[in-house]
């Protein structure tokens, strides 16, 4: 992997070491949905019964100050390691949702809507057939591939008004995995 300024450690920062641990409805639910096939989701046959449709994965929230959905695709290059973290991001306005289409696994970090708390970082370790739809207002760093560029199908809001916020850390976030 290619070094990148933002991946080194700053000597005047604290390090702080988060471990991910395996993504699951459960450990996701406060911060948005885990986009799976599991037979303990709502599924139905369809197409005279030559396809399984899992039912509504995840809730796509984008009406805020007149949104609307869109779909786009995200290349996303991985950061050098050891990996740092830098900055978290949140959209007010509306959900986002990643899937990824290259097949690895990737990294997602996430921290509870409102006020930002550097001290309540999660971070969670995803499976190649797994996505995550962050619910609004929920505290995540941008897409982190791992292995090699990966690409992410990703359903988010479009329209007026500023969607994005973003916090630099105060402390360098060392993530374990």
């Amino acid at each position: 992997m290619r070094a990148t300024p933002d991946n080194r450690a700053n000597t005047a920062k604290l390090t702080v070491k988060l471990t991910a641990k395996p993504l699951t409805q459960a450990t996701f639910a406060p911060y948005g949905d885990v986009i799976e096939l599991s037979e303990q989701r709502e599924h139905f046959s369809i197409n005279y019964g030559l396809t399984e449709r899992y039912h509504a994965l995840a809730a796509i929230d984008t009406r805020d100050q007149n949104g609307k959905g869109i779909i786009s695709i995200f290349r996303s290059t991985p950061k050098a390691l050891p990996l740092y973290l830098d900055c978290m991001e949140r959209h007010a306005l509306g959900s986002q949702a990643f899937f990824p289409l290259s097949g690895r696994p990737y990294l997602v970090v996430v921290a509870a809507a409102g006020e930002f708390d550097e001290t309540k970082l999660q971070a969670f370790m995803v499976r190649p057939d797994q996505g995550v739809n962050y619910h609004k207002g929920t505290w995540h760093h941008y897409c982190l591939a791992l292995e090699q560029s990966s690409d992410f199908l990703v359903i988010d809001r479009q329209g007026e008004g500023n969607n994005c916020d973003q916090v630099n850390l105060t402390n360098n976030i060392l993530i374990n995995f």
